[in-house]
């Protein structure tokens, strides 16, 4: 079983939905972002979704493109990044990892490059997000190479062709869009068939689902797992947690520690 796998069958059985957040990698320095990341996982993150600093962002809204720019002024690269994930790995055995990044920074490397430096540094799975299932094949045969998790995303206007087409080739879990429009924590309108799609997802067995976009309070962890999610994803409200804070690291820390708690408690 991947590490994925593991971590829903343990929930499961504890009947526990999953809170995972989202960091960019070395934002605002790989010191402190190896710290940040450490903060989560201790306070009770289920697993990580992580992203990597990238000029162009495609999905990403005003809070995670800066999180981008603070750790590529600080002189960081996607090869940091892996350095980053290695040092994360070695003191987290067990912890789900995933990316969640766009193709262009994977294209740079080299898709064989990139998905064998992904299974060196111990990464579970990898959400390309601007790759649709029309274009997955070389991406997906690069992952499965390197035994790494391809995984892809519902959006909320999905007709029933994507629906299957992402249940059927996402591994680990599936990724599921609250709404439309780029990541924001302000923006917690969720689209009125989140239901309907998450039934249409389970009935193609898919992998559990992971909510994400606009995920900012516990209240919203909870509606998620009413629905039928497995878990949710907090991207903007946890990085924003890091900008407010950048001139006191302890501040952070703190602020982040007591976020993931609260967040983890919703799903129990």
């Amino acid at each position: 079983m991947s590490r994925f796998e593991t971590k829903f069958a343990e929930l499961a059985a504890k009947k526990e939905g999953a809170f995972v957040p989202f960091v960019t990698l070395c934002d605002p320095t790989f010191d402190r972002s190896f710290e940040i990341i450490c903060t989560l996982v201790e306070n009770g993150a289920d697993a990580l979704e992580l992203g990597f600093p990238f000029s162009d962002p495609l999905l990403d809204g005003p809070v995670i493109q800066a999180a981008n720019n603070r750790a590529l002024n600080a002189g960081h690269s996607t090869e940091d990044s892996f350095k980053l994930l290695a040092k994360v790995r070695s003191k987290y055995p067990e912890i789900p990892i995933s990316l969640l990044l766009c193709a262009n920074l994977i294209f740079a490397k080299g898709l064989d490059n990139f998905y064998q430096r992904c299974a060196e540094v111990g990464v579970d799975a990898v959400l390309v997000a601007d790759i649709p299932l029309l274009a997955k094949e070389d991406y997906v045969q690069a992952a499965k190479k390197h035994d790494i998790q391809p995984v892809f995303i519902c959006p909320p206007n999905a007709d029933a062709k994507t629906v299957q087409g992402v249940a059927e080739n996402s591994e680990g879990y599936t990724y599921l869009v609250s709404r439309a429009g780029v990541t924001s924590a302000d923006n917690q309108a969720h689209a009125a068939n989140l239901d309907t799609l998450v039934e249409q997802l389970k009935a193609h067995k898919a992998p559990p689902i992971l909510q994400g976009f606009g995920i900012a309070q516990s209240s919203q962890v909870k509606e998620a797992l009413q629905l039928g999610a497995a878990g949710a994803i907090s991207g903007s409200a946890t990085v924003k947690i890091i900008e407010r804070n950048l001139d006191n690291q302890a501040q952070c820390l703190s602020e982040l520690a007591e976020f993931v708690r609260n967040m983890k408690a919703a799903t129990k």
